[in-house]
């Protein structure tokens, strides 16, 4: 099926009215017989109704007419969806009805007065652009109601071509938009893809013998041998891509006009865009993320992911030139990633919602496979299982975007987020999929610029990630052989934490009838029956440190600085006489720079506090840093007051008391969105109720800071029940802005 075969269709059918417009001897003027709607196209299907309209001018009576011209069109056995207005009452019609506006826009002559239908395109298309504004809060309502009812087209199990998400309802949608004249979008693009999904919707016809758009199951291998394709299931990834096309196209389209409609009607039209930096080399345009004029893609291979962590978590729009220009201009990471790109993607996937139209714009584009190329492995795979919801690819977004809700609850946010985008990267597999996902994870993670232990973690999780699931549901919790299934499997509490919040994600994911409350309570159950078995006879690590040479400086009752390059930041080591308060100031001077810290460790050696950081910036100066604490010491500059509050929508931060973490310290462990000012206001907090920390080890990610604070009293006591509740009770509020 073709473009020219509906063409021939329309032309015949054109024919047909304009014969049965004459027959009835309809007048020349102040009279005209018009199509409407996908006639109005010329886009025929083989079962598809002949929309027309019979329209008078004002004060014109078409007489007998407007009964006759129906009935040779009867005869010749068309089926016709047939109305007779006024040029008026068109007028009103489509000014209170969007779906008539809406078939209106695409209105074409058949016969009769042919200024008469020029006059009333033109006042139709004026008409819908100047109610516009008005009208598409509701057209948007009227499609998001139409997509929650129906679905997505690209994920159906029984796709319907014209009424999904991604259908060719979606795609008429679009092309009212772009006739507002307020928004655009890719014109050939979206023909392209629109025209191609008419294909298809034309064999599911010829299949089907009538006028039907849902894809029955047994129709793909005659789908695919009506559109030459190979086999049926390169059918199904031929309709699903192209309903993921204009699923992007539209979301994309709409995210547009929000920002059109949010800005008042007086300053529309052509001005300078204004850029605001989020990132280096990156900026936001109208909603949209780009390149500002200093970045240099060609030099800087971690740009694209840059750009996406910071689409992602503004919920913007990472905008698709910009993605292009990165795939062609960019160098190719490096084997392995630095750790800022590998920073990046955690943060990326651990961005929640905002997640979802920066994947669908890094895979439209072709972005992706410079990032993650084993992702078409699973692209557009359906799932065996009718419980799933989505396909693969779309299951595995979605179970990043329900981990990043859990990453409170597990000491390694970045395992558990690389583990949810890899733990199918197996389906479409001969062998079970844990089994060949696992060397597959391992080989990414790896890739990735993971350590040993962090890849041991990846590979595990991805092998194991239906052990929970599958041992809840299908053993007795109380034979000790099911705990020890689980145990022996999964080796260490912290596997085992990773596990379970995978698991809950996974589930998510995939359906509500995968976690229901009765399935929950199984998993979460038997999960603290094995943590409890793998705690049991285990002792609390040990800390480490290193002693370094206490510099002259230091000794001299003042701060000492030195400041190292590091792979993709600097290291710096600060040495002072140690006070309550110290590991606060120093943290405020990294803060005030408004540096990222990806990493710190601070003990006390002899009577000197030492910490050595590890941040993001090359350009560190130490006398700069050392003014910077001079400053805070004396009061001179207010941390405090200098750092943005929490965003409203940051998960809430965890500090929990470890009392069986040491013997001689008081372990707070501090689980917080990651931001510039962390260990600043936890150090300040606690510097406030004249506790001193005795060694921290701050870590962040991704999106996270894990933070470990080992407190005593400025007497060099463990903390008594009352006052470790109230230091964590002081840093949850520092943290949170109360």
């Amino acid at each position: 099926m073709t473009a020219t075969e509906r063409a021939e269709r329309a032309a015949a059918a054109d024919a047909l009215c304009a014969g049965a417009y004459e027959q009835c001897q309809g007048p020349d003027t102040g009279v005209a017989l018009v199509a409407v709607g996908g006639y109005g196209r010329a886009e025929l299907a083989p079962y598809s109704d002949l929309d027309v309209v019979l329209v008078s001018d004002e004060g014109v009576d078409p007489g007998q007419l407007a009964g006759q011209v129906w009935y040779p069109l009867w005869d010749s056995g068309s089926k016709i969806d047939h109305s007779v207005r006024t040029f008026p009452e068109m007028a009103a019609a489509a000014g209170g009805d969007l779906r008539v506006a809406l078939g209106l826009l695409d209105l074409r002559h058949l016969a009769g007065d042919p200024n008469l239908t020029l006059r009333l395109r033109t006042t139709m298309l004026a008409q819908w652009r100047r109610q516009a504004r008005d009208q598409l809060p509701a057209l948007r309502e009227l499609v998001r109601s139409r997509h929650e009812l129906v679905g997505e087209l690209a994920h159906l199990s029984v796709p319907d071509l014209k009424e999904a998400e991604g259908g060719l309802r979606d795609a008429t949608v679009l092309k009212a938009l772009v006739a507002t004249w307020l928004v655009d979008v890719p014109h050939a693009d979206l023909e392209r893809t629109r025209r191609s999904l008419l294909d298809v919707r034309d064999v599911v016809q010829e299949l089907a013998g009538r006028g039907a758009d849902r894809v029955a199951p047994e129709m793909w291998p005659d789908i695919a041998a009506g559109l030459d394709l190979p086999d049926a299931r390169a059918a199904q990834r031929h309709v699903r891509e192209l309903g993921r096309r204009i699923t992007h196209l539209s979301r994309l389209t709409w995210r547009r006009v929000d920002g059109v409609l949010a800005r008042p009607a007086t300053v529309q039209g052509a001005r300078r865009p204004s850029l605001s930096p989020l990132a280096a080399g990156v900026a936001l345009s109208s909603g949209e993320v780009v390149l500002d004029k200093r970045a240099r893609p060609a030099e800087d291979p971690v740009l694209l992911l840059r750009a996406c962590a910071a689409a992602a978590e503004h919920d913007a729009l990472l905008a698709p030139p910009t993605a292009a220009r990165l795939v062609r201009e960019s160098p190719a990471l490096p084997d392995p990633w630095p750790t800022e790109a590998r920073q990046l993607l955690v943060r990326l996937l651990a961005s929640g919602r905002g997640l979802l139209p920066v994947w669908e714009t890094l895979e439209e584009t072709g972005a992706l496979a410079r990032i993650l190329p084993e992702w078409d492995r699973i692209r557009l795979l359906p799932h065996a299982s009718s419980i799933h919801r989505f396909t693969v690819d779309r299951h595995v977004v979605e179970t990043c975007i329900e981990a990043s809700a859990l990453i409170r609850s597990v000491a390694r946010p970045d395992v558990l987020m690389v583990a949810a985008l890899l733990h199918d990267i197996g389906k479409g597999s001969l062998t079970e999929h844990s089994v060949a996902g696992e060397p597959l994870a391992r080989a990414i993670a790896a890739r990735m610029g993971f350590d040993a232990d962090a890849v041991d973690l990846v590979g595990t999780l991805v092998r194991r990630h239906l052990l929970l699931a599958e041992t809840a549901t299908t053993r007795d919790p109380d034979d000790p052989a099911t705990v020890e299934l689980v145990t022996s499997a999964i080796g260490s509490p912290e596997a085992l934490s990773l596990l379970t919040a995978l698991t809950e994600a996974d589930a998510r994911a995939t359906s509500a009838k995968a976690w229901t409350r009765w399935r929950a309570g199984l998993v979460l159950d038997l999960a603290r029956r094995a943590a409890a078995a793998l705690d049991a006879g285990r002792t609390p690590a040990r800390v480490v440190t290193d002693d370094v040479t206490v510099p002259p400086e230091a000794r001299a009752g003042g701060l000492a600085v030195a400041v190292e390059a590091a792979p993709d930041g600097s290291r710096v080591t600060l040495v002072a006489p140690d006070r309550v308060g110290l590991l606060a100031d120093e943290a405020a001077v990294f803060a005030l720079q408004r540096v990222p810290v990806r990493a710190a460790r601070a003990w006390a050696q002899e009577h000197y506090g030492v910490s050595v950081w590890e941040v993001a910036g090359e350009d560190l100066e130490a006398a700069v840093l050392r003014q910077r604490y001079d400053a805070v010491v004396d009061g001179r500059i207010d941390p405090a007051g200098r750092l943005r509050p929490p965003d409203a929508d940051t998960l809430e931060p965890t500090v929990a008391v470890r009392p069986e973490a040491s013997a001689h310290a008081t372990v707070l462990e501090v689980r917080a969105a990651d931001r510039p000012g962390v260990v600043y206001l936890v150090c300040a907090a606690l510097a406030g109720l004249g506790i001193a920390v005795r060694s921290a080890h701050v870590d962040t990610l991704g999106p996270q800071a894990v933070d470990v604070f080992y407190l005593q009293e400025d007497s060099a006591g463990v903390l008594g029940d009352d006052r470790a509740a109230e230091a964590a009770h002081a840093v949850r509020a520092a943290l949170s802005g109360l």
